[in-house]
């Protein structure tokens, strides 16, 4: 996790850390007051010399519950808010940068299981960890005022468990937990593959190979967890095994310091109640090693909020809207096809700077720049083809582009570039004479390839969470031509849509994603294939309603139809 994860909740992580320690206090010297309670009390000393210790008893046995039970809540409260955050930021890179995740079970696995790793992380290792530091500081300087010698014996046996064993513990972990999140991804992928590709993996007679090789992951993934649970027992039995020598030498040390017999025993068990609380560690460490895969899968996804990727400066005096309009200009470029995808980390962004970023983004909304790709060249592997070599593009502030070729030509690329979502190997590419941000979704940004249909209802999918009018909504999907079936449906825009939007038709699932864009379109429009799946009639009318939406907005359009093209200033051809 990143430190502006944590910084907001370090207040509520501090007090559930303080609450988990009193928690593990009240424990120790629960168990400790009721020895010597029952130990004098076999003496049969008059009652009132008991009364103390009896009401003692009670409180720290009504306490423990009472701190434990804060301790969970103020601890979870933080760490769920962490895990909302950190799973938002998730989901935000792979819908900005999907080649950062191959395939869809690898994407859900982390969305879930990596992310849940997140909690544990807290919860489980770092919460415990503190708390029995503490305890266990407290119950060695308890021991030693009562008996030095006794106090230095427990202090070595503490160390033993809550340094070595933890240590021990997480190496004989590491090796094997270093298998867990990628066996745990590719048992999602295969089940995913099973369950959603059951029909064409039946039709291909290729149904019993990918039964045999998801049972093949499940079946490695099972013997790694039973590896880790066996190397867990024995490190737990050594842990036993240390407690209980700690606590006879506890007893030795004090008997030979003729400590009295009331205190040996509440010596000796304290001593082991305190070994149980710095066994803790030997837990807290053994699951750090387990989650370590998790998190390290995580850490190229954790990139800051689209908002505070705006650039800090204000934008340089557009050109007129409009510039170059009438001029029809056809260009022929050559690209080879794309051979893999790549992607740039995210640069996070100071708090401070959020601001001020966000108006300098509302301001350059109003009034967009130009865009440029200046004899950029992209290679999706180090040493491979270019898929694009030598191209410049120039996008005045109000042009209509239309990018035409056939598949695997480079128009995606080409958007990936205007989005930022692809950084160029060579070349340069600007925004209003400045470099193009590497988040760019707020001035670049609109329809792609691999836009997403959640199963949701149809109002969540076109605003995904972002606010917006009912007028504003219903402009969108007018322009999409969706209105008039939402309008048709007894439920209107809370209508389901199913899963990857499977109650709708492909051209309403299409216009669906184009609505979405719409509604949230900035300066710089980009539409890759918006009429895939419509009848030519229907698609010519969207398009117009497209353009019409679009106003004076920049628009780059993909599309495998020369016919789309006739409302378009430039045409560029991609061979």
């Amino acid at each position: 996790m990143t430190w502006d994860l944590i910084r907001p909740m370090l207040w509520r992580l501090g007090g559930a850390g303080l609450l988990a320690t009193v928690t593990e206090l009240s424990g120790l010297g629960l168990m400790a007051t009721a020895t010597w309670l029952l130990m004098t009390a076999a003496g049969q000393p008059p009652i009132t010399a008991l009364t103390v210790a009896i009401v003692a008893v009670r409180a720290l046995a009504i306490s423990r519950g009472a701190f434990r039970y804060a301790e969970r809540l103020a601890g979870h409260d933080a760490v769920l808010r962490i895990v909302t955050e950190v799973r938002a930021r998730v989901f935000a890179s792979l819908t900005r940068q999907p080649g950062l995740v191959a395939r869809r079970g690898d994407a859900l696995s982390r969305m879930v299981s990596d992310v849940d790793a997140v909690q544990d992380l807290v919860v489980r290792v770092a919460l415990p960890a503190f708390a029995a530091a503490l305890a266990g500081a407290v119950a060695v300087v308890a021991a030693v005022a009562i008996d030095p010698l006794a106090g230095l014996v427990l202090a070595v046996g503490l160390l033993i468990c809550g340094l070595l064993l933890p240590a021990m513990a997480a190496r004989m972990t590491s090796s094997a937990s270093a298998e867990l999140a990628p066996l745990r991804a590719a048992y999602a992928v295969s089940t995913i593959d099973l369950v959603h590709g059951a029909a064409d993996l039946a039709a291909y007679g290729a149904r019993e190979a990918f039964e045999q090789s998801a049972a093949g992951t499940a079946t490695q993934l099972a013997t790694v967890e039973k590896r880790l649970a066996r190397r867990a027992l024995g490190v737990d039995l050594l842990g036993s095994l240390v407690i209980a020598a700690t606590a006879a030498g506890v007893v030795l040390a004090a008997l030979a310091q003729d400590v009295p017999g009331v205190w040996i025993g509440v010596l000796a068990v304290g001593t082991l109640a305190a070994g149980e609380i710095a066994l803790s560690l030997v837990a807290a460490a053994r699951k750090r090693a387990e989650i370590s895969g998790a998190l390290a899968r995580l850490r190229p996804l954790l990139a800051p909020s689209p908002a505070a990727a705006a650039p800090a400066a204000a934008p340089a005096a557009a050109p007129a809207a409009g510039a170059g309009a009438g001029k029809r200009q056809i260009r022929d470029m050559h690209a080879s096809e794309p051979q893999d995808r790549m992607h740039n980390p995210d640069l996070p962004e100071t708090a401070e700077h959020e601001s001020a970023e966000r108006e300098t983004a509302e301001r350059e909304k109003a009034q967009p720049g130009e865009v440029r790709l200046d004899e950029v060249t992209v290679r999706y592997r180090a040493g491979g083809v270019p898929a694009l070599e030598g191209f410049s593009l120039t996008l005045p502030p109000g042009s209509k582009t239309a990018l035409v070729g056939p598949s695997g030509a480079g128009k995606s690329t080409v958007l990936g570039l205007l989005s930022g979502a692809i950084a160029p190997s060579d070349g340069a590419v600007t925004y209003a004479g400045r470099p193009l941000p590497e988040e760019a979704y707020d001035l670049v940004g609109g329809l792609f390839a691999d836009a997403a249909v959640f199963h949701a209802s149809v109002l969540d999918n076109v605003t995904l969470g972002r606010s917006s009018t009912l007028e504003e909504r219903n402009a969108a999907a007018e322009a999409a031509g969706l209105l008039d079936w939402i309008e048709a449906q007894p439920d209107g825009w809370d209508t389901l849509v199913g899963e990857e939007g499977a109650a709708m038709s492909g051209g309403q699932r299409q216009r669906l994603t184009l609505a979405r864009a719409l509604l949230h379109a900035p300066p710089v429009l980009v539409l890759d294939e918006p009429t895939e799946g419509l009848d030519p009639q229907h698609a010519d009318e969207v398009l117009r309603r497209v353009l019409a939406y679009a106003g004076d907005r920049t628009v780059v359009l993909v599309t495998h139809r020369t016919a789309e093209t006739s409302a378009f200033d430039t045409v560029v051809t991609l061979a």
